[in-house]
């Protein structure tokens, strides 16, 4: 069985990681998404409420489960009996920075390949720091997240309907 770890913070989860995570379900027999515990990167949502906002969101894919992790994500890729790492290009801008991240893996573990998909190009000008951005002004972010995301959005910056 071909297994793959989606990793990520995804705080919050957009369109654009799910259509990721859409083609990657389609390239293997299981996807795990890991949401990454990552203090350092002062997420907006604990990783109990990105659990909550992914799961439903998930409904639709019958191999793909939700966890998260903290630590190397090579360390665990091995844990989980990985075959690869997927990660999502939307920019040139992203592929500098995901091509060190991808060579310094293999260097900590040669046997975990990191496959880069991009997403549908409507997607490709998507970020979570961006929606976060809008969403804080009370921007409606409802073609960026799905409905439970932006309800979460909305609440966490106080925007009343």
């Amino acid at each position: 069985m071909r297994h793959c770890i989606y990793p990520g913070t995804f705080d919050p989860i957009t369109y654009g990681h799910l259509d990721v995570l859409g083609r990657a379900a389609k390239l293997f027999d299981h996807v795990t998404v890991a949401i990454a515990d990552n203090p350092g990167k002062r997420p907006l949502f604990s990783t109990a409420q990105r659990l909550k906002m992914l799961r439903p969101n998930l409904a639709k894919f019958s191999n793909v489960t939700v966890t998260h992790f903290d630590g190397l994500l090579v360390d665990f890729c091995l844990a989980q009996k990985a075959d690869a790492i997927i990660r999502g290009l939307r920019a040139l801008t992203d592929f500098e920075f995901e091509f060190n991240m991808a060579l310094m893996n293999r260097h900590l573990q040669p046997e975990i390949e990191t496959i880069f998909v991009m997403p549908n190009e409507q997607f490709s000008y998507t970020s979570s720091s961006l929606v976060k951005q809008v969403a804080k002004y009370c921007g409606d972010v409802s073609h960026f997240v799905p409905p439970n995301v932006a309800a979460a959005l909305k609440k966490a910056y106080g925007c009343g309907d």
